[in-house]
């Protein structure tokens, strides 16, 4: 069985990303982002991780870019919003205000099929929430974007 621990940053969807999680029969397991260490989350030994949305910005995020800097390459992550920021964050992106912050909103994200992507449509609609994005221009080339909305 798959383990999956998710870190909360402090966010009410982490609930949300459990149910899901053990919808597909997975375990998910459930820290605060700074309720936790890192000998403890070996000691799990989870097979994915996923970082949580949350307030505030990657310097806030507790023990989150701790996570993608000793586990990154070595366990899958998945950051949602604040999650998601904190790996561009750790691997040298620039968080940025959006030119238009879109907050509840349906926007068609288009993806490479690949990994998470396998057998959804191309594109599905999903509800964006967010005030600040990675800057493009500053992504390493280690991250590869595998979906995005036609407006980046």
């Amino acid at each position: 069985m798959h383990k999956v621990l998710i870190i909360d940053n402090y966010d009410s969807f982490v609930y949300n990303l459990a149910q899901y999680i053990g919808e597909l029969g997975w375990e998910p397991i459930v820290y605060r982002n700074d309720k936790i260490t890192l000998a403890e989350i070996e000691k799990l030994a989870p097979s994915h991780i996923i970082l949580s949305p949350g307030p505030c910005t990657p310097l806030e995020a507790g023990i989150s870019n701790d996570i993608v800097g000793y586990f990154g390459g070595k366990i899958p992550i998945l950051g949602v919003c604040l999650g998601h920021q904190c790996i561009g964050y750790v691997y040298g992106g620039k968080i940025v205000r959006a030119l238009v912050p879109v907050h509840g909103k349906t926007s068609l994200i288009h993806h490479d099929g690949e990994t998470i992507y396998q057998g959804l449509t191309n594109p599905f609609p999903a509800t964006r929430y967010h005030s600040l994005i990675i800057e493009p221009q500053s992504l390493p080339s280690c991250l590869k974007v595998t979906a995005k909305t036609l407006d980046g």
